[in-house]
């Protein structure tokens, strides 16, 4: 695996998103209940950036929606829990290292039907 400082945890809001740009991907991390994720910010049913969306924790599961249509997505496994996206959104790896947060955008974490 190859990590990647992409941001201080200082600067994902608690319960909220920041929008990274690396060379061949933009990413969201995620900051809820004190646990980082990071996602391709990237809506599958409309192309329109996630971190747009709201955070929140629903029916245990923790999401980001889609600002546009309001289909939110599992930051544990991209997948989509309600309509329109039908599609998963790749994740990715991360760990927090002091304030660093790192993020393997090389190795997508295996998408769960």
């Amino acid at each position: 695996m190859t990590y990647e400082r992409v941001c201080a945890l200082s600067e994902v809001p608690e319960e909220g998103s920041l929008r990274i740009e690396l060379a061949d991907i933009d990413v969201a991390v995620v900051q809820l209940d004190g646990e980082v994720y990071a996602i391709q910010d990237v809506c599958s049913h409309a192309d329109v950036p996630l971190t747009d969306g709201d955070v929140d924790d629903v029916d245990g599961a923790p999401t980001i929606e889609c600002a546009l249509h309001g289909s939110c997505f599992d930051l544990r496994t991209g997948q989509p829990t309600n309509l329109p996206a039908t599609e998963p959104v790749p994740v990715y790896p991360v760990r927090v290292e002091g304030d660093d947060v790192l993020v393997d955008v090389d190795a997508p974490l295996a998408l769960q039907p």
